[in-house]
């Protein structure tokens, strides 16, 4: 009999979860609110409603194409590496597309609650109950199975300063910026140095009076745009990068990155250099802060002390700072309504997930799945495409989660570990490293290449994945829903990121480009040093048994 399973959430997520049910022929019922695909990255000039997010109108994704793309669908050579929200969502369209996602999609429903049937036991399965938004209609379904895919981008935290309610002018948060229209020729405060308190401090600043951007403890700010010109991602995303630095202590590639950070610019001269390590807060991207800054649109002020009717009082300072806005850039919270505290509680913006995705207080624990809930350095979109396929594995009966106590040490030895790496912050309680994660879910699916294999059966598909950026198109290689293009997507994937940049026809005919490919020579050399360390790890793990 076929398996039903429910989605929660037509974004990203909902996509690429729909399909990998559709693989193995399960029928997917997608649950969305709105009426509209593709979540928070489909802009709504419109909209601005706690629950619901969406990018401002100007947004590029952080994450470049290629790194981004799904493991099947590689994106068309002419898009740029990073892509501008309307072309994403025109990419994650043409990938539904493929499979016709929209016709499994229920717009405007909307989840009530969701709870364990009356044989959930013997079953496993979930009573959904759902309203339709339009005909105002409320019904109750059972399903075999159900994946959440609603991110953790959707309830944002106001953040509260004392003498907050005094202020006359106006509080509100990234979640509800949608263009720099209204504050033309205003005073404005941006709270916060993530990528969202970013993004609106250098938008605003090329038509505000003033823009000042508080930092309670600074961040350290990294690039789009890597080394000579390639994507910055592109550059570190690389599995050799990742053997190399599993090998080196903390301190000293925190010291070497930070390095490199300060040659874009110095942090400690902009005022924003934190007490934490490199790699001990989530990343922060922005190419055009320090122009910002430079140009005297941007200025960096400490934290909010206190508020006065006509502004802020910062911390260091006892003159008022006058101003008209204040936008909140201080994150958001996780949020379930439609789940019980019982079955999944939230404390402190922290879940106790198996791998991020399956509580293991309830059994069976494979049948709720949370898909996306992760916070990579890299992007999520392969890595929910992963998580996915594992659920639809686990869902056939082909794979088995492990016992509960087996479980809850994972999610123990997890929480540890980033609480001993990153700084005390909600910021950090579903952080991932992409390649080490990727791998780590491609073994569960049961598609993991052999990568050391290759030097010997494939040398040139080798050297893509070991000294080439970590796409995804390496876990359709072997495994369950393999890809016969996957080889070839992946050996090209190198060419696609410099193809996008050959739009000069002239130039490209007159000149010879030199290739972003990995030298041969480059190749032996890092294969030579990666076994000397990985025997060197080897030898360390036998002494300490």
């Amino acid at each position: 009999m076929t398996k039903r399973i429910a989605i929660i959430g037509a974004g990203v997520c909902g996509i690429t979860s729909a399909k990998a049910c559709v693989e193995q022929n399960f029928e997917p019922i997608v649950f969305e609110k709105t009426d509209y695909t593709c979540g928070l990255w489909r802009y709504q000039e419109n909209l601005d409603e706690d629950g619901i997010a969406s990018v401002m109108k100007s947004t590029v994704i952080n994450t470049s194409k290629e790194i981004s793309a799904f493991s099947d669908y590689p994106p068309p050579t002419n898009l740029s590496n990073y892509m501008h929200n309307t072309k994403l969502c025109a990419y994650f369209d043409s990938y539904g597309e493929v499979f016709g996602f929209k016709k499994y999609v229920r717009f405007r429903h909307e989840i009530l609650s969701l709870e364990l049937a009356d044989d959930f036991d013997r079953t496993g399965r979930w009573k959904v109950t759902y309203k339709n938004l339009n005909k105002n209609e409320q019904k109750t379904e059972i399903f075999d199975g159900v994946m959440v895919c609603i991110g953790h981008h959707s309830k944002p935290y106001y953040a509260k300063f004392p003498g907050q309610e005094k202020f006359k002018g106006t509080i509100t948060h990234t979640h509800s910026l949608k263009h720099s229209k209204g504050f033309e020729d205003k005073i404005v405060v941006v709270v916060g140095i993530g990528n969202s308190s970013l993004d609106a401090s250098v938008e605003l600043a090329t038509v505000t009076k003033q823009l000042y951007l508080s930092t309670r403890r600074g961040a350290w700010i990294t690039r789009r745009v890597g080394k000579n010109g390639v994507p910055g991602d592109a550059e570190f995303l690389r599995r050799w990068v990742t053997y190399v630095t599993s090998a080196l202590p903390f301190s000293w590639i925190c010291s070497h990155y930070e390095r490199h950070l300060n040659e874009n610019f110095d942090h400690d001269l902009y005022q924003i250099k934190p007490k934490h390590r490199a790699l001990s807060q989530h990343i922060t991207i922005n190419d055009a802060l320090a122009n910002r800054i430079l140009s005297g649109v941007v200025v960096i002020k400490s934290d909010i002390e206190r508020f006065t009717e006509d502004g802020i009082i910062f911390q260091g300072e006892k003159e008022v700072t006058k101003c008209d806005a204040v936008i909140l850039g201080t994150g958001y919270r996780f949020d379930y309504p439609f789940l019980s505290q019982e079955i999944l509680p939230v404390i402190d913006n922290a879940v106790r997930l198996y791998k991020f995705q399956f509580i293991p207080t309830i059994k069976p624990a494979h049948t709720l799945a949370f898909i996306g809930l992760i916070q990579p350095i890299g992007p999520i979109f392969p890595i929910a495409e992963l998580q996915a396929r594992w659920f639809a594995q686990l869902m056939l009966g082909r794979k088995q989660l492990p016992s509960k106590t087996i479980m809850n040490t994972d999610i123990d030895r997890r929480l540890n570990e980033m609480r001993q790496r990153y700084y005390g912050s909600s910021r950090h309680t579903i952080e991932v490293e992409f390649t080490p994660f990727m791998d780590e879910l491609a073994n569960e699916v049961g598609c993991m290449p052999t990568v050391w294999k290759y030097l010997f059966t494939d040398p040139k598909l080798f050297k893509t994945l070991l000294m080439e950026p970590s796409v995804a198109y390496q876990y359709r290689l072997i495994g369950p829903n393999k890809w016969k293009g996957a080889r070839d997507a992946q050996i090209k994937a190198i060419d696609r990121i410099q193809s996008a940049l050959e739009t000069n026809k002239i130039y490209t005919e007159k000149n010879q480009t030199k290739s972003l490919r990995s030298s041969l020579t480059s190749t032996i050399f890092m294969t030579i040093i990666i076994s000397l360390l990985m025997f060197v790890m080897f030898i360390r793990r036998s002494l300490n048994v």
